[in-house]
Order: C-alpha cells, then structure tokens, then sequence
C-alpha cells in the first residue's frame, strides 16, 4: 500500500523548514508539533515522519520530549531521525514512542553497527536514509551538512546485500523548493534494487505527485513544504486517500 508521510522538522522543539535543507533558510512554522500532527491525524494519515535537526547537526537526538509527546497524544506511527548513532540512541528512541527509525550517517560511518541493528531490531524497524546530490552521486550525512565520497548505488547495495527493506532517497537539490521529485533517480534505484521499498523524499509540489509516485509502486513518499506553503491541503489528503482506497 502506497503511504504519503508528512514531515515534521524540528529545532528547539518547534516545527521549521528548510530549502536543500539550508539551515540558514530557516522559518519557523509552528511552535506546536503536536496540532501539526494530530490534523494529519485527523485526515486519515497513520505514519509520521520526525525530523530532529539539532540531533542530526549535533550527532546524538534532542527533541525526545517532542517525541514522547507526539507518541502520547496520536495513534501516529512514528518514523524517528536525525543524530542516531549508538545502542543508546536506538532504545531511547524506541522506549520515547517511535515505531520505526531512519538513520543515514551511522550507515556511512559504522555500516556494521546499522547492520547490527537491522539484524538486532528487524529489518521492518530499521530504515535507511541515503540522500545524494545527482550530479555526483556522492551521499551526504549530518544533516547533509557533510558530504562523503561514497557513491549511493554503491552504498545501497552493501545494505541491500545484508537485507535492508526500507530505503528513504532525497534528491537533496529538490528538497523544500516544490521543483517536484527526482523520478528518474527513483526509476534507477527501483530497477537496481527491485526487492526494496523505496520511499521518495524531496520535492512534492502537489498531489499528481503523489499519482505519479504511487503508480510508479513506491512504497510512499514524505512530503512537508508542499503541505505548509498551502501547495497541499488537508481536503487534498482526504481526496487522495479515498482515491487510495478505492484503488
């Protein structure tokens, strides 16, 4: 079943965006996650997407209470990211309410620590996140503040190898300037990895994305600036869900 996950990115505890997630582009939208998140709740939306920007620039999660919150007042299965990077990380997230994590540069710097956890967690609650600019391929981590010289496909496939079900691609170019998805990058990951559940990020103008992306069979898609700049409405979300079901 194709999933469309809104986002939430977070700074002390309030709800931003980003552009090509510029941290000098910051606006903040909301100081309450939590309303944010029980209207998508509200429209039928069952996954969320938690973005912790000061862990992920920092190297070890902040916004737990935002987590805890979120998990305490909605039914919403949350996807935890950004600093991930020890055992204790890992547990703290869990026991905080999320579902399912997304991690990206421990992959890059401990590959075996992240298959570890996949082993250890089960491959249906640890996800990878391998955000790349197409021009060179390159993967970017730490907020995408630090770029590496790992090529994606290369590092996709060291994990798909080791059995790695869920992967979140961002064509970091595309990320929070509505330029729509890299559905080419999709296409190719798709036909190198054809076992895996790739989920878009990146890009989303508007719900034809969401078409486009579904029938391309996508696992899903997480979208935020498209929603918060009005481009996405909740009657959008609730037309596309019953055009879902009905599917």
């Amino acid at each position: 079943m194709f999933e469309i996950i809104p986002s939430i990115w977070l700074i002390n505890g309030k709800c931003v965006r980003l552009k090509r997630g510029d941290f000098a582009t910051q606006e903040v939208i909301s100081n309450n996650p939590l309303e944010i998140a029980q209207a998508f709740e509200d429209h039928g939306i069952e996954r969320l997407h938690l973005v912790d920007l000061d862990g992920a620039r920092r190297g070890e999660p902040k916004n737990y209470h935002i987590l805890e919150t979120i998990s305490g007042y909605t039914n919403l299965k949350i996807d935890f990211t950004g600093g991930i990077s020890t055992d204790g990380d890992v547990i703290k997230v869990f026991e905080h309410g999320a579902l399912t994590l997304t991690a990206a540069s421990i992959a890059v710097k401990n590959p075996d620590k992240f298959t570890q956890w996949m082993v250890s967690y089960g491959r249906e609650k640890i996800n990878l996140a391998a955000d790349t600019n197409p021009v060179d391929h390159k993967i970017k981590i730490r907020g995408w503040l630090k770029k590496t010289e790992i090529d994606l496909f290369d590092h996709i496939q060291y994990f798909y190898d080791r059995g790695l079900k869920y992967l979140k691609c961002s064509d970091i170019t595309r990320d929070g300037v509505m330029e729509g998805p890299n559905f080419e990058l999709y296409t190719e990951i798709q036909t190198k990895f054809p076992d895996l559940s790739l989920i878009a990020s990146g890009g989303v103008r508007n719900v034809d994305d969401f078409r486009r992306l579904r029938d391309m069979d996508l696992k899903g898609v997480v979208f935020g600036r498209a929603f918060y700049e009005e481009k996405i409405s909740l009657a959008d979300i609730d037309k596309f869900m019953s055009e879902k079901v009905e599917k």
